[in-house]
C-alpha cells in the first residue's frame, strides 16, 4: 500500500486537458491565498469518448501523482472524470490510500443549484459523449430533485474546437447550433442549461447565440469555486492541512511549452508548465 506524506500541502486540480483551467481560474479568483498544483493530462485528452475503465485508470494515476506531490485535497475539474471515476476513487481507493484525504468533483456542486435556478423545472445538459452516456447529471438531479425533468445532448465536436483554438471561428457555429437545436427539439420548456464540460465556457458567446431567449446558462467555474470555499469552511480539519503561500505549479503530460502557451490564454497571465509522465 502506497504511503503518502501527512504534511500540509497544496490543493490539486486535475483535468484531462485545458478545460479545467476555466474552473481553476474561478477558484484562484475566490481563494488566492492557497498553494495549488494544476495537472493536465493533455497527452491523453480528450477523455470524453473513452471507456469507464480507461477514464478511471487515467484519473487514478493523476490523483496518485497529485497525492505524491503533497496534495491532501484534489478537485476533479473534469466532468468526464467526475462522472466515470470519482465514486470508485472515493469508495475504493481513498480508504486504502489515506482515508483523511479528499477527492471532489464538479457535478454535485452544479446539481445543487438546479431547483433554485429553474422556474419551469426543465433542465438541459450538454457534455462530452462520456459524461452524457454515464447518466451522471440526470441521476444526481433525480436523487436531489425528483420533480425536475432533464434532457441531455452529447456534443462530441465542442472539445476539439476548443482544444484546436477554433472556438471563435465561423466553422464552430455549425456544430454549436446543431447540438443545441437537437437538445431543444427534445424539450422546448428547458429554461436552464448546464454546460457539463469545463471547455464549454470558451464557446459561451456562440452558445448564447443559439439558445432560446431567457435560457439561463450555467458555466461551472464560479459554482465549483463557491462550493469549494463552503466545503473548507465546513471542514476546518481539511483547511488546516492546506498550505497558503499563494504558489501555483502547472504539470502537463504533453509539451510544457504548448501547455504554457494555451494556459496563459485561459488564465490571462503567463504560465510556466513542467512536463511529466503519469504512471501507477
Amino acid at each position: 500500500m502506497e504511503m503518502f506524506s501527512k504534511a500540509a500541502g497544496p490543493i490539486g486540480v486535475f483535468d484531462s486537458g485545458y478545460g479545467g483551467l476555466t474552473v481553476f481560474d474561478k477558484i484562484l479568483e475566490r481563494m488566492p491565498a492557497y498553494d495549488y498544483i494544476y495537472l493536465g493530462d493533455n497527452a491523453r485528452a480528450p477523455y470524453g469518448g473513452r471507456s469507464f475503465e480507461v477514464v478511471y485508470r487515467f484519473t487514478r494515476e493523476a490523483v496518485m501523482r497529485l497525492f505524491r506531490e503533497g496534495c491532501q485535497l484534489v478537485i476533479l475539474a473534469c466532468n468526464t472524470a467526475s462522472a466515470k471515476a470519482l465514486r470508485t476513487i472515493q469508495q475504493c481507493d481513498l480508504p486504502r490510500w489515506d482515508a483523511s484525504r479528499r477527492v471532489l468533483g464538479v457535478i454535485r456542486p452544479t446539481v445543487e443549484l438546479m431547483d433554485r435556478l429553474s422556474h419551469t423545472k426543465h433542465i438541459g445538459v450538454v457534455g462530452t459523449a462520456g459524461t452524457i452516456s454515464s447518466g451522471s447529471y440526470p441521476l444526481e438531479i433525480a436523487k436531489m430533485f425528483p420533480h425536475i425533468h432533464v434532457e441531455a445532448e452529447a456534443c462530441p465536436m465542442w472539445v476539439p474546437l476548443v482544444e484546436n483554438n477554433e472556438y471563435a471561428s465561423p466553422g464552430a457555429d455549425y456544430f454549436v447550433q446543431k447540438y443545441l437545436d437537437q437538445l431543444f427539439a427534445k424539450d422546448a420548456r428547458i429554461d436552464t442549461l448546464i454546460l457539463g464540460c469545463t471547455h464549454y465556457p470558451l464557446l459561451l458567446d456562440k452558445i448564447r447565440k443559439y439558445v432560446p431567449a431567457g435560457v439561463t446558462l450555467l458555466p461551472q467555474g464560479e459554482y465549483v469555486a463557491q462550493s469549494l470555499e463552503d466545503y473548507l469552511k465546513r471542514h476546518p480539519e481539511m483547511a488546516c492541512k492546506l498550505t497558503t503561500g499563494g504558489t501555483r505549479r502547472f504539470l502537463t503530460t504533453e509539451s510544457a511549452e504548448k501547455f504554457s502557451e494555451a494556459a496563459s490564454i485561459f488564465l490571462h497571465h503567463p504560465v510556466e508548465a513542467e512536463s511529466i509522465r503519469l504512471e501507477e
